[in-house]
């Protein structure tokens, strides 16, 4: 389970042509592994967010790249935080996720949510449809997903997804472990109980206690051990050895975004020396989560950043 994850959310590095993107993604990936990280993510998008740049910005599909990743790291799991249930038919994604257990020698993990960025979907035509309709599609999604992971054959005749008798061989080397991602305390949350063995939850931190308080309210009438389930929290940073670096390489990432989206991105980043983000992890393992997702969107490229930040945080999440 994931307890200590690095995430890699953007692929517009300055001054890095296309010939060196795919190296400094891979050394942000070895960094993670040695500074203590136990798991390496990818968003699975096809265009960026929009508050991380523009949807033209490069983004590499990622099962492909976690599937190279795996030939340049040896211990940490690699995962989509997370998956979008609508870009993949559920029988494809168990066999792609496989065969990621296979090529990493058992180190594959399943993050998956409902999907939610709908410009994605209008321009490459994924179909989108309502709120509703993406959870439903989650759900049937999970009984065939998790019925080809765990070694059943699933039959499913539902309202969007079918299959039949769907095998799925090789098996995986692993027990893949299976994280949905969202803080919805009424279908989301609810899911994580019936089908999860880890959740990641993105919310202000004065929510995180009520989003912990329905996950065992779920977990209780399901006849689920909550314990049983690893809760980690989203955070997204800028670390550098002093303050004034990690605000100057800040200052300059929000500097290529549009002004309104800076400004959001400024208000959410956690910004500073490795004792600062130490001092906001602590609290936020203290309101009851059991580790954390980090990204650094503004500095993760730089060499030397993310191994600062696995060595700041790994003493401390390890230790709770």
């Amino acid at each position: 389970m994931t307890r200590l994850g690095y995430q890699i959310p953007n692929f517009t590095y300055p001054d890095t042509p296309a010939t060196q993107l795919f190296p400094t993604i891979v050394r942000q990936a070895q960094e993670a592994e040695a500074s203590g990280f136990d798991t390496v993510m990818v968003m699975d998008h096809f265009y960026q967010l929009p508050m991380l740049g523009r949807p033209e910005q490069e983004m590499l599909e990622c099962y492909t790249l976690l599937a190279a990743l795996a030939q340049h790291t040896e211990r940490v799991r690699l995962s989509a935080l997370v998956t979008g249930n609508t870009y993949r038919h559920p029988s494809l994604l168990a066999k792609t996720v496989t065969a990621l257990d296979v090529v990493s020698g058992g180190r594959a993990q399943l993050g998956i949510g409902a999907g939610w960025f709908e410009l994605e979907h209008d321009a490459l035509g994924f179909e989108f449809g309502t709120f509703t309709d993406r959870f439903e599609k989650l759900e049937e999604s999970l009984q065939i997903v998790l019925g080809m992971l765990r070694g059943r054959r699933p039959t499913l005749e539902g309202r969007w997804y079918a299959v039949r008798d769907a095998i799925n061989s090789p098996a995986p080397l692993s027990r893949i472990p299976v994280m949905i991602g969202g803080g919805g305390e009424r279908k989301t949350l609810r899911m994580v109980a019936q089908y999860a063995d880890d959740s990641n939850i993105i919310c202000p931190l004065d929510e995180v206690s009520r989003k912990l308080d329905a996950l065992a309210a779920h977990c209780d009438r399901l006849g689920r051990d909550r314990s049983e389930i690893t809760v980690t929290y989203q955070l997204s940073g800028c670390v550098a050895p002093t303050h004034e670096q990690a605000v100057a390489e800040a200052e300059a990432w929000f500097a290529t975004l549009p002004p309104d989206v800076a400004g959001l991105s400024r208000a959410r980043a956690l910004i500073g020396a490795p004792d600062r983000l130490a001092e906001v992890v602590a609290t936020v393992l203290a309101a009851g989560v059991d580790g954390v997702t980090v990204n650094l969107p503004a500095n993760g490229h730089v060499e030397g950043r993310v191994h600062l930040l696995g060595q700041t945080l790994a003493p401390l999440i390890f230790a709770h």
